[in-house]
């Protein structure tokens, strides 16, 4: 049956890395773009539900790994854009974006780097495309955590630098996303394959 169904991948990847690649941006302060409230779309409609539609493909092929992947994401994506939603209210719940905001999103975006870490350390039986994009995300999580810290600390700058290092960590994590995109068409549509760095046969599974 899975080699009857189609690769949901590059759909999900597309979402993922689309939506990642304009948050770093932002996050960069490209072009003088910080703030992120256009990206909303990108993070509660293209990549939520990119990822989550490929996320229930995955689970048909059985691929456990990939259903949870794309599944975290897609529902961290939508629970971002949801942070951002002037209607929701959130940031005015904490009198407007105070030290206890920032800790607050710090937490929350600290506990996901823990989450993919998990992934990034599931992912080393798989290739290194996949590894690269995990450690760069992991990174990027990090670095966007620690700047709300610093920035609840009221150290504006130093905040605002690193955020613009998490940005271009999440840059090359988006890159990435889209690198697996052509890999997959191109396995699909046309004669050859990129490579990734298959590392599968050094993980073989006993039985």
């Amino acid at each position: 049956m899975r080699e009857q169904l189609g690769n949901p991948v590059a759909l999900g990847m597309g979402g993922f890395a689309t939506t990642l690649l304009t948050l770093s941006l932002a996050m960069m302060g490209f072009r003088g773009v910080s703030v992120q409230d256009i990206f909303i779309g990108n993070f509660c409609f293209v990549g939520c539900f990119a990822l989550l539609i490929s996320a229930q493909w995955e689970i048909v092929r059985g691929n456990t790994f990939g259903y949870t992947v794309f599944s975290a994401f897609g529902l961290f994506y939508g629970g971002y854009g949801a942070i951002l939603l002037p209607a929701l209210g959130i940031a005015d719940s904490y009198g407007g974006k105070t030290s206890e905001y920032y800790n607050a999103l710090g937490f929350f975006i600290l506990i996901w780097a823990v989450l993919n870490m998990l992934f990034l350390i599931a992912s080393l039986s798989t290739n290194l495309v996949y590894i690269a994009t995990f450690v760069a995300i992991e990174i990027c999580f990090v670095l966007d955590a620690t700047s709300n810290f610093i920035r609840a600390n009221g150290s504006t700058l130093l905040s605002a630098n690193i955020l613009k290092v998490g940005g271009v960590f999440g840059f090359i994590a988006g890159l990435l996303g889209f690198y697996i995109v052509a890999h997959d068409l191109c396995q699909d549509t046309l004669p050859f394959n990129l490579p990734m760095g298959n590392l599968r046969s050094f993980w073989k599974r006993e039985n």
